[in-house]
């Protein structure tokens, strides 16, 4: 059950503007790194909305990993995403895999201003 989650608001993003609509782009992204840094994709779904004009208006995806989860959720009208990445740290620390999918998911998107929490969950260090 230990495990660590990473959890930030990106404010003013300054990525291309299409990205934060593009599905099928943020989720290749997002499996990608998450198999870069050593993290085992075991499933993944990204949605992309639409308003009530038709026009694209932000993408939620989750890649579910062996190790938990990654999970974005874009807002272009405000030029924001949110960010979930949460490892368990079962049959190995995984914390650094964790810190460094974030970092680079962050960087990917380029905020103006980012709001950041650190979760230890369970009983780390048991």
């Amino acid at each position: 059950m230990n495990g660590l989650h990473l959890i930030a608001d990106l404010h003013d993003c300054h990525c291309a503007p299409g990205f934060l609509l593009d599905a099928p782009a943020l989720e290749a992204f997002c499996v990608d790194a998450c198999q870069r840094h050593g993290l085992t994709v075991v499933g993944r779904l990204f949605h992309a909305f639409r308003d009530a004009r038709g026009e694209a208006a932000g993408v939620t995806g989750t890649v579910v990993l062996a190790e938990s989860h990654l999970a974005v959720h874009t807002w272009p009208e405000v030029s924001s995403v949110t960010l979930d990445v949460y490892v368990c740290n079962f049959s190995g620390d995984n914390s650094q895999r964790a810190h460094r999918l974030f970092d680079e998911v962050v960087t990917t998107f380029a905020p103006g201003r980012l709001e950041k929490k650190e979760v230890a969950r369970g009983h780390l260090g048991d």
